[in-house]
């Protein structure tokens, strides 16, 4: 299998020379074509400035970060924004979509910003919409859209332009159980239908079960993965309850 995403000997520092923090401690892994990744971690464990180095929003301090066999960690300028445009897909917890612009306009951004003509963004508005099941919303603007919807036109606008990679940060922490669970649907499907690779940072077990390998950050470095395999999702979800109480985490939702 092709490793879109591979996360080599990474450490990442904040603070001066006197104070400083080692958020990420040497920290590799690996991330092939087609697999749906979430990450966990307790508050503090590095989960997320992992997600943010990965994602380009923040630098490493040592190490490389190679995506689709390019080591971004070398990107500069232009460069570093075409990557970031055209080779990876952000699904934020907070929806980010413009107030001002139909859904069907948020979707299309992407794709505008990249020149496509009219009628391939239209056909990829169209394709994507089936997907997700939102077409009846491509009118609506978002204060028109219940949490769910907008998370699914985010979703929709993130995977648009065909990325390479998935980016999720705590997408289903903005919505209600009935919303998350038919957002979690959808990410099972664009996974096991269309192939595409997520990784998810998700403090939750109900939502990292629906992955097909849970990596697990403690104090910055790998602390455990554990694969889904053949298990049914209940028995993943047990799995990694385990961990998680191994980590000390603290759990309040249950399938």
């Amino acid at each position: 299998m092709e490793n879109i995403l591979k996360v080599e000997n990474i450490e990442k520092y904040y603070g001066s020379r006197s104070s400083l923090t080692k958020a990420i401690d040497n920290l590799s892994l690996e991330v092939e074509r087609g697999e749906f990744v979430a990450i966990m971690g307790s508050s503090g464990s590095g989960k997320t400035t992992l997600l943010n180095v990965i994602s380009t929003i923040d630098r490493v301090t040592s190490g490389h970060i190679y995506v689709g066999g390019v080591d971004i960690t070398k990107l500069r300028g232009n460069e570093l924004n075409k990557f970031r445009r055209e080779e990876l897909g952000f699904i934020f917890q907070d929806f980010n979509l413009l107030d001002t612009l139909t859904a069907s306009e948020n979707i299309a951004l992407a794709l505008s910003i990249q020149d496509a003509s009219a009628n391939e963004i239209e056909a990829k508005i169209k394709k994507v919409a089936d997907e997700l099941d939102i077409k009846s919303v491509l009118s609506k603007y978002p204060y028109q859209m219940s949490g769910g919807q907008k998370q699914r036109v985010a979703s929709a606008r993130a995977i648009i332009t065909d990325p390479k990679l998935i980016l999720a940060d705590e997408p289903t922490g903005a919505l209600d159980s009935k919303s998350a669970k038919m957002l979690l649907e959808r990410f099972d499907y664009l996974n096991n239908e269309l192939s595409a690779t997520i990784l998810m940072v998700t403090h939750d077990a109900f939502t990292a079960s629906y992955a097909n390998r849970v990596i697990f950050i403690k104090d910055g470095k790998l602390f455990k993965e554990i694969h889904r395999g053949n298990d049914s999702r209940r028995e993943f979800f047990d799995k990694i309850i385990d961990v998680v109480t191994l980590l000390g985490g603290d759990l309040s939702d249950a399938l």
